[in-house]
C-alpha cells in the first residue's frame, strides 16, 4: 500500500506542477501523510482517515492565503477618470454597425452601447467602462455638465 500512496503523491505533485494553480497540492500532502501511516503499519480506513483529514485541514489552513497571493491587483490607467463622466454623440452609435464616436474632454473617442440601443447623434451619453480603446456608453438619465 506504500506504493500506492507514493503514487498518488506523486501524481498530485505533477499535476500541481502541471496546472500552476494550486488545485492539487493540498491533496499530495495528504497523501504523503497516508505514506507515513501506511509506514507506522496503520490500517487502510486509517490510511484514508489520515489522507481527507490532512487535505481538508492543509487546505482550510492555507487557502485564504493562496487566494490573497493569487488574486488579481486592478491597476487602474489614466482612462479610468473618464468612466461616470458625460460626453456627446458626434456619430451615431450603432452595435450592430460597429459605428459610433463621442467628444469627451476635447477627444473623439470609438464608442459602443452598453446595452445595444442605438443612440443618435447629439444625444448626451454616461461612460460606463472602458474596453480597449472603445468607450461603452449609456444614455444619460439627467442632463449634466459636459466636458467637451
Amino acid at each position: 500500500m506504500v506504493f500506492v500512496w507514493i503514487a498518488v503523491t506523486v501524481a498530485f505533485i505533477i499535476i500541481e506542477a502541471i496546472t500552476t494553480q494550486l488545485l492539487t497540492i493540498w491533496f499530495a500532502a495528504g497523501a504523503a501523510a497516508a505514506v507515513i501511516a501506511t509506514l507506522l503499519d496503520a490500517s487502510p480506513l486509517v490510511q484514508c482517515i489520515v489522507f481527507v483529514a490532512v487535505s481538508l485541514i492543509a487546505l482550510i489552513a492555507t487557502r485564504p492565503l493562496v487566494k490573497k497571493l493569487t488574486k488579481q491587483k486592478f491597476s487602474p490607467t489614466n482612462a479610468d477618470r473618464f468612466i461616470g463622466e458625460t460626453a456627446i454623440v458626434t456619430e451615431n452609435i450603432s452595435n450592430i454597425a460597429q459605428t459610433g464616436l463621442v467628444k469627451l474632454q476635447g477627444t473623439v473617442w470609438t464608442a459602443r452601447s452598453a446595452d445595444g440601443e442605438a443612440i443618435p447623434e447629439g444625444e448626451t451619453v454616461t461612460v460606463k467602462k472602458i474596453e480597449g480603446v472603445k468607450l461603452i456608453v449609456e444614455k444619460a438619465t439627467l442632463p449634466a455638465e459636459i466636458k467637451n
